[in-house]
C-alpha cells in the first residue's frame, strides 16, 4: 500500500527478512479461498458478527440532531474489535507453521483478544504490557492469566503502550520462532495493511447495515484513533463516498495547549516510530515526547501511517477529545442507553454529541462503539 511519503519498513536488515516473509504470506492468504471461508467461519461463529448497527434513539433526541447509530463492537466476543485482527493473524502465523505468538497492549483489550486465540488455537503466548497499563487494565490483565498468557511488564520510560511495542520488537528480533501479532495499524509495513484488512469488516457490515436501516449513506462516520485499527476498519469501506464526512478522533488529554495529550496530528512533527515513518509526538530535537490520556488505548505518541496520509488529502478530519468530554459521553451514554463504552469510544460519542447538531435530523451519524467499559470501571469511579 502507498501512502505517499509514510509507512516503510525503518528497520534493522534482520528484521527485515521477517517482514518480508510475512508479507509473502499475507499476499498469498488473501488470494486464497480456503483461508478467507476459515477467517468468516471464525468471524461468524465464535466472534459472533455482524455485529448490530443500533439506532441510538436515546442519545439522538438528548443531543437534538443527526440520528446516532452505534457500530457494536462491544459485542464482539472478548469485548471489542481486536479479535477481528486476532483471528486473522493467528490463522497467518498457522499457515507459517509459528509454535510462540507475541503481543503488545495498552487496554488490554489486544492482549485479551492475542491470548483468546492462543487458547484457541493451543500456541503459547506472551503479551508485553507497560507497568501503568497493568495498574490502570487490572481486569483485562486478569481475564489474560486466566487464558494462559504470559505477562511480560514493561517498567521502561513512562510505561505505556510505547514501551510495550518497543519491547516486543526486540524481542521479534531475538526470537526466531515468534510471530509478533501486532494490535494496531501502526509498525513496519506489511503490519498497516494486515491490520487494515482483517478490520475493514466493520465499515463493509456498516455501510450495508445502514443502507437498510436507512435506505441511503450517513452523512458522517466517526470513530476514536490511538494507532488507529477500529478506525481505520470503519472508515475504509467509506473513503470513496465523498458525500461522507469522515472524522477520526484522537485523545486530547487535558487539552492539547497544555502537553498533555496523545494527539500525534496535533503534534503535526515527522518522525520515525516503530519502524515507520508518520506523525510522532516529538519536540524539535526529534526526542519522543510522552503521550498522555485517560485511555490507555489511546495513550500512544504516534499514528497510523494511513491515517496521515488521509489527513494529508484532506480526505478524513481528525480532532481531538479531552478527558473530562470522553468522561461525560461515557456517562451520558450509560445513562441514556444502557450501554457501557470504553474510554476509547467514549471520544467518539462525545466528538457526535458535538457535531449532531451540524446535520439535519432526517440525516444519520454512525459512531465506532469500539469496545465496551467494563475494564474502565475502576478508572471512572476514581475521577467522579
Amino acid at each position: 500500500m502507498n501512502y505517499g511519503e509514510f509507512g516503510g519498513q525503518y528497520v534493522p536488515q534482520e528484521l527485515k527478512e521477517k517482514l518480508n516473509e510475512i508479507e509473502e504470506e499475507f499476499l498469498k492468504a488473501k488470494d486464497d479461498e480456503n483461508f478467507k471461508r476459515e477467517y468468516m467461519y471464525y468471524l461468524k461463529q465464535y466472534v459472533g458478527r455482524p455485529t448490530p448497527l443500533y439506532y441510538a434513539e436515546n442519545l439522538t433526541k438528548y443531543v437534538n440532531g443527526a440520528k446516532i447509530y452505534l457500530k457494536r463492537e462491544d459485542l464482539n466476543h472478548t469485548g471489542a474489535h481486536k479479535i477481528n485482527n486476532a483471528i486473522g493473524q493467528i490463522l497467518l502465523a498457522k499457515r507459517m507453521n509459528k509454535t510462540h505468538i507475541i503481543a503488545e497492549t495498552g487496554a488490554g483489550q489486544h492482549g485479551v483478544a492475542t491470548a483468546t486465540v492462543c487458547s484457541l488455537f493451543n500456541i503459547k503466548c506472551t503479551i508485553f504490557m507497560g507497568k501503568e497499563d497493568i495498574k490502570r487494565q487490572k481486569v483485562n490483565v486478569e481475564k489474560m492469566k486466566l487464558l494462559g498468557a504470559n505477562i511480560v511488564e514493561v517498567s521502561e520510560g513512562e510505561g505505556t503502550l510505547k514501551e510495550a511495542v518497543d519491547v516486543a520488537f526486540r524481542y521479534l528480533l531475538e526470537n526466531p520462532d515468534v510471530f509478533y501479532l501486532i494490535g494496531s495499524c501502526v509498525g513496519p509495513s506489511p503490519y498497516p495493511e494486515m491490520v487494515k484488512y482483517f478490520q475493514k469488516i466493520i465499515g463493509e457490515e456498516a455501510k450495508k447495515q445502514i443502507l437498510e436501516q436507512e435506505n441511503k449513506l450517513p452523512k458522517a462516520i466517526i470513530a476514536c484513533v490511538g494507532g488507529g485499527s477500529n478506525s481505520i476498519g470503519l472508515f475504509t469501506d467509506f473513503i470513496n463516498n465523498k458525500e461522507v464526512d469522515i472524522f477520526g478522533v484522537e485523545g486530547a488529554g487535558l487539552g492539547v495547549e497544555t502537553g498533555k495529550h496523545a494527539s500525534a496530528i496535533y503534534n503535526n512533527k515527522i518522525g520515525i516510530l516503530h519502524g515507520m515513518k508518520t506523525y510522532i509526538m516529538q519536540d524539535n530535537d526529534g526526542k519522543i515526547q510522552d503521550a498522555y490520556s485517560i485511555s490507555a488505548g489511546l495513550d500512544y505518541p504516534g499514528i497510523g501511517p494511513e491515517h496521515v496520509y488521509l489527513s494529508k488529502i484532506g480526505r478524513v478530519k481528525y480532532d481531538s477529545i479531552t478527558d473530562e468530554e470522553a468522561i461525560e459521553a461515557f456517562k451520558i451514554l450509560t445513562k441514556l442507553e444502557g450501554i457501557i463504552p470504553a474510554l476509547e469510544s467514549s471520544h467518539a460519542i462525545a466528538y457526535a454529541i458535538k457535531i449532531a447538531k451540524k446535520y439535519n435530523k432526517t440525516d444519520s451519524i454512525i459512531v465506532n462503539l469500539s469496545g465496551k467499559g467494563d475494564k474502565d470501571i475502576d478508572t471512572i469511579t476514581n475521577m467522579i
